[in-house]
């Protein structure tokens, strides 16, 4: 099936539920059995067979049946966040006395978990440069368990070479972990260009509407047990209700992810001109450092980008973002709704930006009317400031 076809039926069997087109939620802690026979199929097959609520219902079934056919991997885990679901992943792979790689432009939260969290544990953390590609190779050691990717970067929106990654790394054996959050399994599928393990915030565009927080590893089949023993272990659980709202969200993503993507480059290329702006950076752009391998690897762009102002004082910016109307400020993304933050990346290897970063989170609103609200805004609040630094 095509894409758009699998978002309307994966997940999703009215005639196990009696002909409802939405599964009901099924909310369970405590599972009765009808006799010990059962009992002890249930408990050794606990991914499969309703056993015990933290182990999941129908509900937690059909979003991970869901997830499976997009992603095409063997096995789906739901977390209780995109964070959680990156941080599982990363425990899954990982020992005391590994050595593991990391993306220089990761997201800050799991930078920290690396950082406290698996050094804590005896895990040697090492930051490697986004568009390192096949190079990587030269930075493997004996000891080297994983190589943990996020195309585009965070903040900084690199994109990474991922089948060369993978092709070079998995000569070792070691395993390729991949935060897909901001393409979707719809523009980008990191198991088919060679990663071991898919993982999103569903928090963002799975969940599309702002009011749930979800996270999802897909693995392929030689990671999955270890994917799978790690969240029991730790008693990762997900409400049947939060996957009730990603299989709802996820019925309309094609549509939400199309829309998002022309509006964002209706707004990237006006800021693009903007005499304001340094740079724009935003995959989808042609004059973008990762245009030709977003070509490559992805079939679409979702409305996350980032743009470096020219140098202006900090309350100019905040006085820009300040008076816009149709952004709002807020943590997140992925929602109807557009929202703007400036960005701070932390970064090992790259050196520091030249002005003020901002980030932008393209809705569902009419792109012209976003244009509009920006445009009173860089010249009520940055204009006046920016023929001294021009």
């Amino acid at each position: 099936m095509k894409i758009d076809t699998l978002l309307a039926h994966a997940g999703r069997d009215p005639l196990r539920f009696g002909g409802l087109v939405n599964p009901p939620v099924s909310r369970a802690s405590t599972i009765l059995h009808p006799s010990m026979a059962s009992f002890r199929r249930a408990q050794a097959d606990k991914h499969g067979q309703p056993y015990y609520g933290r182990f999941g219902t129908a509900s937690h079934r059909m979003l991970e049946e869901a997830c499976i056919a997009l992603d095409g991997g063997c096995g789906a885990v739901l977390f209780p966040s995109g964070l959680a679901a990156c941080a599982g992943a990363l425990s899954a792979v990982t020992a005391p006395g590994a050595h593991l790689l990391v993306v220089d432009s990761v997201y800050g939260p799991v930078r920290e978990f690396c950082e406290v969290d698996l050094v804590s544990r005896g895990v040697e953390v090492e930051f490697f440069e986004p568009t390192i590609g096949a190079a990587i190779a030269g930075r493997l050691k004996p000891s080297t368990c994983a190589v943990y990717c996020e195309s585009p970067g965070s903040l900084t929106f690199e994109i990474q070479d991922l089948p060369a990654i993978c092709e070079a790394v998995h000569r070792h054996d070691v395993a390729v972990l991949v935060d897909n959050t901001w393409a979707t399994p719809l523009f980008c599928r990191p198991l088919a260009l060679g990663a071991d393990i898919a993982i999103q915030a569903a928090t963002k565009y799975l969940v599309g509407h702002s009011d749930a927080m979800l996270g999802v590893a897909v693995a392929n089949e030689r990671r999955l047990g270890a994917l799978r023993a790690t969240a029991a272990r730790q008693g990762t659980s997900v409400g049947a209700d939060d996957c009730a709202l990603a299989l709802r969200g996820l019925r309309t993503l094609g549509v939400r992810m199309r829309q998002h993507q022309a509006s964002a480059l209706t707004v990237a290329q006006w800021l693009a001109g903007r005499p304001e702006v340094r740079r724009v950076d935003y995959p989808a752009l042609p004059q973008d450092p990762g245009y030709a391998r977003w070509k490559r690897d992805f079939s679409g762009a979702s409305g996350l980008f980032g743009f470096e102002l020219h140098p202006v004082p900090e309350a100019a910016v905040d006085a820009f973002i300040d008076g816009l109307a149709l952004f709002g400020i807020g943590v997140s993304w992925g929602g109807f709704e557009s929202l703007v933050l400036p960005s701070h990346p932390k970064r090992s290897l790259a050196p520091a930006g030249h002005g003020p970063l901002l980030r932008l989170h393209i809705g569902l609103e009419d792109p012209q009317d976003l244009v509009d609200d920006l445009s009173q805004g860089l010249e009520r609040f940055v204009r006046p400031h920016h023929g001294a630094y021009a």
